[in-house]
């Protein structure tokens, strides 16, 4: 059994995936080739921004974000500190603060309600993170920005695809920032990412950002990053693109029926998704006592399992100084009890009959 099955997804992709790489070999432009364009065009298109900016990385997207926004030395940035590292990484890289918010229990994402008391005269920017491939409060989280005249970066690595009442995810605030990092819900073969924002102003900065601060060839207006996506993994994009709309229904149906079929799991607490929204399950995660023993009765079953996160990240020696211990208590609960189970759009009812039995043996 796969975590994440990218071969079986591929075998049905093949013809797509495959036409559009030979086309790239075929062209020879490796380097802002058509297909970037094209698949720019596609993306804000589907989310519904104006612009969409292909980057090299999800971390780059979140990086040239605040760089678009003229982050600096001293800056503090609200974000929280359950998330992979690249949330807060970028952060530190510009010689700006993370200051952290917990997240809520139940959904995972951050707390709006804890945000404003971390507002400071030198906070520029809030960074929610849509966790697990569900839209954290966005519209409390809007709301508290305008009122302080910061910006908004949506961190929706893990949720391209999902909505937010009746909006797509990454198109719901100042700059919207994606994946493409093969597990991810539309995933490249390799590192890839974009930024997708309505601003023209913000726009323009990020083009020029991502090939190192030039307005035109070798005439540089600002400082900038070699962060461009390649041609061949726009390719790759494009052809999966021929069936991301049906992944996305099979992920939350998937989601959904794995919800269903624990329900009634004593010791498993599962997340919650909000009624007005919808989760593309980056990952199905839950909470369990002993994880551990947990863990290794399910290896022993055949079924692979992932933790996300197992340490929050001001518990990471790098970052420690930026908040102190117990400050977010929901933070450190969840990184002691988070596992993640198999979760891909061709994951078929009866490997997750099999996932859900070894689950429930394994909680005896």
């Amino acid at each position: 059994m796969q975590f994440i099955d990218l071969k079986k997804q591929y075998e049905v992709l093949r013809a797509p995936i495959n036409a559009r790489v030979q086309a790239v070999l075929d062209h020879g432009q490796y380097i802002m080739g058509p297909e970037v364009k094209e698949l720019e065009t596609a993306l804000a298109k589907y989310v519904g921004a104006k612009h969409c900016i292909t980057v090299a990385s999800g971390t780059e997207a979140l990086l040239m974000s605040l760089m678009a926004l003229g982050v600096q030395a001293g800056d503090e940035i609200i974000t929280t500190s359950f998330t992979f590292i690249a949330t807060a990484e970028v952060i530190v890289l510009l010689g700006a603060k993370p200051v952290f918010v917990d997240v809520l229990p139940d959904t995972c994402n951050i707390d709006a309600s804890k945000i404003e008391a971390k507002i400071t005269d030198r906070t520029r920017a809030i960074i929610p993170v849509s966790l697990y491939g569900q839209c954290g409060d966005m519209d409390e989280v809007n709301s508290i920005a305008a009122r302080r005249g910061l910006a908004v970066i949506e961190d929706g690595a893990q949720s391209f695809g999902a909505s937010y009442k009746g909006e797509r995810s990454c198109n719901l605030s100042t700059l919207g920032c994606t994946s493409f990092f093969p597990s991810k819900p539309l995933g490249c073969y390799g590192d890839g990412g974009a930024v997708f924002t309505n601003d023209d102003t913000l726009a323009q900065a990020l083009r020029e950002i991502r090939v190192h601060g030039q307005s035109k060839r070798y005439y540089h207006t600002r400082v900038g990053v070699g962060g461009r996506m390649d041609t061949l993994q726009c390719a790759v994009v494009l052809g999966k693109l021929e069936r991301f709309e049906w992944e996305v229904e099979q992920r939350i149906r998937i989601g959904n029926r794995y919800l269903a079929h624990l329900e009634d799991v004593r010791d498993v607490q599962t997340v919650t998704v909000r009624d007005d929204r919808t989760s593309v399950w980056a990952q199905f995660t839950i909470m369990v006592p002993n994880r551990e023993s947990i863990i290794e009765k399910l290896k022993a079953a055949g079924v692979p399992t992932a933790i996300h996160y197992p340490r929050p990240i001001h518990q990471q020696p790098a970052y420690a100084r930026y908040a102190a211990e117990g400050e977010t208590p929901v933070s450190e609960w969840l990184a002691g009890r988070v596992l993640s189970l198999p979760m891909h759009p061709d994951l078929d009812d009866q490997m997750q009959d099999e996932v859900i039995k070894a689950l429930r043996a394994a909680l005896g």
